[in-house]
């Protein structure tokens, strides 16, 4: 049994992290071509699947290792937080693909510019968290998290008061409420990733 092995937890969070910006480009693709839904949400599906293997051997390693680089709830966490992050984004792909939506609604696009934005910032974070030298510019970087996924629950909100003030279709409705919600819901969590990303700055560094 290793006493410590701080590479393979760092290589895991950097490989979780471009998996996420990975899926969330991917599902801009989708949004951009709807005509390419199954193609791209099959895409997405499989990098979700590497994702959950990534999290799989992180919790093993756990299991593994005596000296972790840091407290192990806080490994755990931010790994089974960033694979959640990814669930919503492989559900709002999924989901565009099984209702086999054809034209794009203006919110969704914004929704997914937030979401994009908000991984973006998460995989800098995370890579800065190895070596803490100046916490202020993660701390930064967790706040510019925070304020994406409250312009995100700003345009889902936004994007349901039209939806029904335009009486659209009911099935409609119901499609692109539960379309939009999966695409908030992974902003969100993308929010909770910053938290325990800072209370990992601020115990640590």
């Amino acid at each position: 049994m290793a006493l410590t092995r701080d590479a393979v937890f760092w290589s895991a969070f950097s490989a979780m992290t471009e998996k996420t910006v990975e899926a969330a480009a991917r599902l801009r693709d989708l949004l951009e071509a709807p005509e390419r839904a199954s193609e791209l949400a099959a895409e997405i599906k499989d990098i979700e699947h590497q994702a959950d293997k990534i999290t799989h051997e992180v919790v093993q390693a756990l299991h593994q290792t005596w000296i972790t680089p840091l407290d192990r709830e806080e490994i755990h966490a931010l790994i089974t937080s960033l694979d959640s992050v990814l669930d919503f984004v492989d559900a709002a792909g999924d989901k565009m693909a099984l209702y086999e939506i054809e034209s794009i609604r203006p919110e969704a696009l914004e929704l997914v510019k937030s979401l994009e934005d908000s991984v973006a910032d998460i995989q800098k974070a995370v890579a800065g968290l190895e070596k803490i030298k100046d916490p202020a510019p993660l701390l930064a970087l967790c706040r510019s998290i925070n304020k994406h996924e409250h312009e995100a629950d700003l345009i889902f909100r936004r994007g349901l008061a039209r939806l029904f003030k335009e009486r659209t279709d009911p099935l409609e409705v119901m499609k692109w409420r539960d379309i939009l919600e999966s695409m908030e819901t992974a902003t969100d969590r993308a929010e909770d990733v910053a938290n325990i990303i800072e209370g990992i700055i601020l115990e640590h560094a």
